[in-house]
């Protein structure tokens, strides 16, 4: 399915996805990709929902573990959001898969919003959230191919 005819040549835009592949900015890819609205657009590792755990959203969010002292929590010191990511989308692929508290919760603390969703709806609602300036990140598991 054709996003969008044009995009902003200064932004990452999800132009088109279909069964087996995302495009961005004109570019198909058949594999799992992450990207916010500036940078690159990269190959992500996650090929499957049952990978999606805490350690993965938080490399993928840009949050730093602000310390490894095990006693560090009696200073309430935990994960800081040095990125300043305020959404992160995950598309699931063809269905909606729900992330449990446990992954989700540690970053909902910090002020990162989690959503998931199937991968079309998680193309759509980054190209709005990127359009309103919002800094997102979105990673995406590309649809299945129709066999």
């Amino acid at each position: 399915m054709l996003l969008q005819k044009e995009s902003n040549p200064g932004l990452n835009t999800i132009t088109a996805y279909g069964a087996g592949y995302v495009e961005i900015n004109g570019q198909s890819y058949t594999h799992p990709v992450r990207m916010g609205p500036d940078g690159p657009v990269e190959h992500w590792l996650v090929e499957d929902v049952a990978q999606l755990t805490y350690a993965a959203l938080r490399e993928l969010a840009g949050v730093e573990d602000s310390s490894s002292d095990p006693m560090a929590f009696l200073d309430n010191v935990g994960p800081k959001n040095t990125s300043g990511t305020e959404v992160l989308l995950i598309g699931t692929g063809d269905r909606q898969y729900l992330l449990p508290q446990a992954v989700i919760g540690p970053l909902l603390r910090i002020g990162i919003g989690v959503e998931s969703m199937s991968t079309q709806a998680a193309a759509r609602t980054y190209n709005i959230l990127m359009s309103e300036g919002r800094r997102v990140v979105v990673a995406l598991i590309p649809p299945q191919e129709q066999e």
